[in-house]
């Protein structure tokens, strides 16, 4: 009876032991199961990295695109304001050109008025001079007065005209100071879209390089990946051939 209960608290310290054993197996992991778990760890960091790299490299990307479209549009604009510039000058020689010539008419008709003031001032002094000599219905006097409704005529045709010419002059004035306005509003619109596309162009220049520069990281992302990987995969042997010298 001795003997066998001896046995039986043999048997129950070995058990004991291996249960002690055990709950310091896992409460203490071994070098191997160690570097498995920051082998998945580094995997997991890894993945992360990856995703965010590709993630930022798609932003630049769509950031790249949309640069292009810009300096497209920026250049477009350019040549469209070029093309109104010209056309601008081309007004303004155009409406000083009608300036000079209204200028010209005007001057023109002015003269002809004064001509034809003279002539009826003339008529005037002739006509008094034929009714006092013979007589208001003599044929000298209604002469006279003929040319005189002639002469006021001619005047007053003179006059319309001249008002026309001032009209004119106004009109062609107040077109060639539009088209002077739009040719520094075009002007400024074009030295804006080229200031947008030097500055499109240079983020363009700065969004390649931050996107070349994701590529790198992602490169780089991929190959600690696989690095880390290939170490868990030697990792998993080693502890594989532990626990088979352990049995």
């Amino acid at each position: 009876m001795k003997a066998e209960l001896f046995v039986r608290r043999g048997v129950l310290a070995v058990a004991f032991a291996g249960l002690l054993a055990g709950g310091v197996y896992a409460q203490d992991p071994t070098p191997q199961q160690q570097d498995i778990r920051n082998d998945k760890k580094d995997i997991r960091q890894d993945k992360k990295d990856l995703a965010k790299d590709r993630a930022d490299r798609n932003a630049d990307q769509r950031d790249i695109n949309q640069d292009k479209r810009d300096i497209k549009n920026d250049k477009q604009d350019i040549h469209q304001d070029n093309k109104d510039i010209r056309q601008d000058k081309r007004d303004i020689r155009q409406d000083n050109k009608d300036i000079r010539n209204d200028k010209a008419d005007l001057g023109k008709d002015r003269a002809d008025r004064n001509a034809d003031q003279r002539d009826i001032n003339q008529d005037k002094r002739q006509l008094a001079k034929d009714d006092a000599k013979y007589g208001d219905n003599s044929a000298q006097s209604q002469a006279v007065r003929k040319d005189l409704r002639q002469d006021r005529a001619d005047r007053n045709a003179d006059q319309r005209d001249i008002n026309h010419d001032k009209a004119d002059l106004a009109k062609d004035r107040t077109d060639r100071n539009q088209d002077v306005k739009d040719l520094n509003a075009d002007r400024k619109d074009r030295n804006q879209d080229v200031k947008d596309l030097h500055q499109d162009q240079k983020d363009l220049k700065q969004d390649r390089k931050d996107r070349n520069q994701d590529q790198k990281d992602i490169n780089k992302d991929k190959k600690d990946l696989r690095a880390d990987r290939k170490d868990l995969k030697q990792d998993r042997k080693a502890q594989a051939k532990a626990q088979g010298k352990k049995h």
